[in-house]
């Protein structure tokens, strides 16, 4: 099989690409490597997947020296001619898009940021989709687009009419995107609500890695709704099984949907959507405590209010990826925290 995984420099992508390589599948990875955060940590996941930094530039296919089936591109989603060209000369059976500009807090400094890459980006990965006979389109969607729901645990049945930051309001586009083309076009689409995930290397503007950082430097961490906050830390190997599983489950359209009751995880089209989270939320305070206890001192903390585009909880209702693929994510959150530490220390000699 010839999968297409967009954002392969990225957490979860390299991750991914990793994990199709390991079980014989053809990968063409494709990232821009934007300067969002530190590029060497990109270049960095990429080594692991045999591709060298000198080797990468724009608009040229690279070869892995480790992985004969994985070749890698440096593209923008958003540049519609080149995605237009890669579709057509690849011949994919399947995508799985990782690619977008992450993060709450920044979108709300560079909103177009977002929607240049979120959206019009997504855009061009439909449209490949569609004129490319894709059997099956994966995309990541986010739990931040639950935003205001008070509900828990959210599940994918809920509301999503109050999203509360412009990077929650680009998912939820995303899935509406989706599920248009999946109507009009017969396209199978899946969408993946990931729940906080955390891990070896992860982003350095999620709180793991900038707790650690001001922990190891002698820096106070700054600490959000004075500490009065859950989250559904899902570590990353959970996510990956979650999502090679999506991966082989084509979706063929619920004939028993009710437009009078509907369920908007589904539909009539070929079309799906799953939460992937630990479905355990974890007061930010144990968190932190786990990140104190694995680097072996304490955090000096400041105190804040709550952030423009926090949410107070997210906990995921994980019933539909348990009873339809047979899976739920476990990892405990001492072993994950202690394991992402361990990681952190060795690649930046701390």
């Amino acid at each position: 099989m010839k999968i297409l995984v967009t954002g392969a420099a990225g957490f979860i992508g390299s991750y991914v690409c990793k994990r199709l390589l390991s079980r014989g599948d053809e990968v063409v990875g494709l990232d821009n490597i934007n300067t969002y955060y530190d590029v060497n940590l990109k270049y960095g996941r990429l080594q692991t997947l045999g591709i060298a930094q000198e080797q990468v530039g724009w608009y040229k296919f690279v070869q892995s020296k480790s992985y004969p089936n994985f070749r890698f591109i440096r593209m923008n989603l958003e540049d519609r001619q080149a995605m237009q060209m890669l579709f057509a000369n690849e011949g994919f059976d399947k995508v799985m898009n990782l690619a977008a500009q992450a993060g709450v807090r920044y979108s709300i400094e560079n909103p177009y940021a977002y929607v240049e890459s979120n959206v019009d980006g997504f855009l061009n990965v439909l449209e490949g989709c569609r004129h490319n006979g894709i059997k099956h389109l994966i995309y990541a969607s986010s739990s931040s687009v639950y935003g205001l729901n008070g509900k828990v645990p959210f599940s994918e049945k809920d509301s999503i009419a109050h999203t509360v930051s412009l990077y929650a309001a680009t998912k939820k586009s995303n899935e509406l995107m989706a599920h248009t083309y999946s109507h009009l076009y017969g396209i199978p689409s899946t969408g993946l609500r990931f729940f906080t995930v955390y891990g070896p290397w992860g982003r350095p503007d999620m709180s793991p890695f900038l707790f650690a950082d001001a922990i190891l430097h002698d820096r106070a961490i700054k600490v959000f709704n004075n500490g009065d906050m859950l989250r559904d830390f899902t570590y990353i190997d959970d996510i990956v099984e979650g999502v090679l599983r999506v991966i082989d489950h084509i979706p063929a359209g619920n004939p028993n949907w009710c437009a009078e009751h509907p369920d908007p995880s589904t539909s009539t089209a070929p079309y799906k959507i799953y939460n992937i989270g630990n479905s355990q939320p974890v007061k930010l305070m144990d968190f932190i405590q786990a990140i104190e206890e694995a680097i072996g001192r304490p955090a000096e903390k400041i105190f804040l209010p709550m952030q423009p585009g926090d949410v107070y909880q997210t906990n995921a209702d994980t019933t539909s990826l348990q009873k339809e693929l047979g899976f739920k994510p476990d990892k405990p959150i001492k072993e994950g925290v202690k394991e992402t530490i361990e990681w952190y220390r060795s690649f930046y000699h701390i």
